[in-house]
């Protein structure tokens, strides 16, 4: 068993080694401009890494026709912990804007079937959304809706642009449309379905919403003149379009061919939108309308405030914002997105969320059931960007448990315990009993799996830090997860609660609580994107201050070399409770 155990440490030491080294072992190609991090002085004259992801990042805005749902959040959750992070590297002026596109034929549909004026519509509809996002403490710095005046100005300027350099002409529009989509088709992108009735209706191939014949004279803009600037934008920027799955995908479109797109429709059929400039029979297309909001957040026309953005969407509308919306941009001679990030969808119990089945997750009564932090940490932590993620009510209560609540909780419960912890500090490690290195004392009484504890949190800053720059933020919580449950098996391995009865065991007690909470502290600093509310309760409870959360305050374990000079050896822990999460039951809700 001893040899085994050997020969298991060996092997994670060899594997935390790699890691540690990873960076030197990753293509050159795969750290483009975007994704890379580099090492500045900060005003100490230390090392700090600097993030290059644009500290400008979005969701896209939600189409009002509907309530929102857990897609939606999943998405708003992803910007928001891209947005937090760069708060912890200290990028204070960093963007996060969301908000709700209320323009177009299905909203003006809507508004009619349930018997209210489109405004009137919308207003109700956004406030949800707000609602939602406060309420899952999604903390962007904007929210715009496509019906505000500053918009309205920012969609005139930016159609007069690309009118005046000739990207813009007026012609007769013919082909198949999806209303639900708001897109236009060619004839290889729709197929002839039996209806069951002796009938057959012409559907989308991509989301088998049902498309109708279109003819009329509208505006079109020359989206085949970009086909090769798009193509050259994707191979000379890797990370234009994340992950590579999608990458590719946006190359198979391209290299099937692009035509001209009609951005605009007879008023008198699409009323509820933005008349174009000096031709009021015509609304401005919803999808260029909505795509210009990016531009309106960031100040446009005035300025372009930390332009390009990184744009975070869901797989169905990634043609819109990888390809439409560059080429607008190029046309306009503006910077195409620094990145877009696109993300799979959410099922249900493996079966597609629809109201027909009546398996549509309402994130109102999740958040409230499984608290905000409970369904964020889901949502980040089960969510992979390039396939589908399962959603079951099962399946979240059983990982809150084994993780929030036994994994993250326990370990504080325990060393916050007045039982162990009678004076209720931070206690102060006694570096004769845990040194620096095996061997350096002889009076330590630490083991082999002791330093590999302490090894694994100090690059853990590093490691989790490369994933949640590349919205990977499952595999760093994974890091994380890992280096708690390690925690946790210090613990017990030493039996802090056998050490109470003699005083002479007091500093190594306070020893074995002082490794465990700087191991709290450091997973705590960086869950804060994730589940902001329960780390901000962990910090305070073992007296982390506020603006002792932050990347530079990553750097851990100084008293094992007798130089604990952020001052944590014997602060007072706070008198809050020390449960961070309460066990769940696991059972199935409607």
């Amino acid at each position: 068993m001893m040899m085994m155990m050997r020969g298991y440490l060996s092997l994670r030491r060899s594997l935390l080694h790699l890691e540690g080294c990873r960076s030197h072992l990753i293509p050159r190609y795969l750290h483009s401009n975007v994704t890379q991090r580099s090492l500045v002085r900060d005003n100490d004259g230390n090392q700090a890494p600097v993030s290059k992801r644009s500290p400008f990042f979005t969701t896209p805005i939600f189409y009002v026709n509907a309530k929102p749902h857990i897609g939606h959040l999943y998405s708003a959750c992803l910007a928001d912990a891209a947005h937090r992070w760069q708060r912890i590297l200290k990028a204070p002026d960093s963007i996060f804007a969301t908000g709700t596109d209320e323009h177009g034929l299905k909203v003006q549909k809507a508004a009619r079937t349930a018997g209210k004026e489109p405004l009137t519509f919308c207003n109700e509809v956004s406030h949800e959304f707000r609602r939602l996002f406060e309420m899952c403490n999604i903390g962007y710095t904007d929210f715009i809706r496509t019906t505000e005046e500053r918009h309205h100005t920012a969609v005139h300027e930016f159609w007069t642009s690309l009118r005046e350099k000739g990207f813009i002409y007026k012609g007769e529009y013919e082909g198949w449309y999806s209303v639900t989509d708001e897109s236009f088709l060619t004839t290889s992108q729709i197929q002839e379905i039996d209806r069951g009735d002796g009938t057959t209706i012409k559907v989308s191939l991509e989301s088998g919403n049902v498309v109708e014949w279109t003819s009329e004279t509208n505006y079109m803009f020359r989206l085949s003149a970009f086909r090769d600037k798009l193509l050259r934008w994707l191979d000379d920027n890797p990370s234009a379009v994340q992950p590579a799955k999608f990458h590719s995908i946006v190359r198979h479109w391209l290299n099937e061919g692009i035509q001209d797109l009609s951005v605009s429709r007879q008023r008198d059929r699409l009323g509820w939108g933005i008349p174009v400039p000096d031709d009021p029979s015509q609304t401005i297309y919803v999808w260029m309308d909505a795509l210009v909001n990016y531009l309106t957040v960031s100040g446009y026309p005035d300025r372009t405030h930390l332009w390009p953005p990184t744009h975070i969407v869901g797989k169905d509308i990634l043609k819109f914002h990888a390809i439409y919306w560059p080429a607008f941009l190029m046309a306009a001679d503006i910077s195409p997105p620094a990145s877009v990030i696109c993300h799979s969808h959410w099922t249900r119990d493996s079966f597609k969320m629809s109201k027909s089945k009546g398996n549509v997750i309402d994130p109102f009564d999740r958040a409230a059931h499984f608290t905000t932090d409970g369904l964020r940490y889901f949502l980040l932590r089960e969510g992979v960007l390039h396939s589908d993620g399962d959603y079951s009510d099962m399946k979240v209560s059983a990982l809150l448990n084994a993780e929030l609540a036994d994994t993250y909780g326990n370990l504080l419960s325990r060393v916050a315990a007045p039982t162990l912890n009678p004076q209720q500090v931070f206690p102060v490690l006694d570096s004769n009993l845990f040194p620096s290195r095996p061997g350096q004392s002889t009076t330590a009484r630490t083991t082999d799996e002791d330093y590999l504890l302490v090894e694994s949190v100090k690059r853990l800053p590093d490691i989790v830090g490369e994933h949640y720059e590349q919205f990977l933020f499952y595999r760093g919580l994974e890091e994380i997860m890992t280096c708690l449950r390690m925690a946790n098996a210090f613990v017990q391995r030493h039996e802090p609660w056998n050490l109470t009865k003699n005083p002479i065991d007091r500093p190594w007690l306070d020893s074995i609580i002082h490794v465990t909470m700087e191991t709290l502290r450091v997973c705590g600093i960086l869950t804060q994107p994730i589940v902001p509310d329960l780390t901000d309760r962990l910090l305070t409870k073992i007296g982390v201050e506020k603006m002792e959360r932050s990347w530079e305050q990553l750097k851990c374990f100084e008293a094992l070399e007798g130089d604990d000079r952020e001052g944590y050896g014997g602060r007072g822990l706070s008198g809050d409770s020390s449960v961070l999460f309460s066990r769940l039951k696991t059972e199935s809700r409607r």
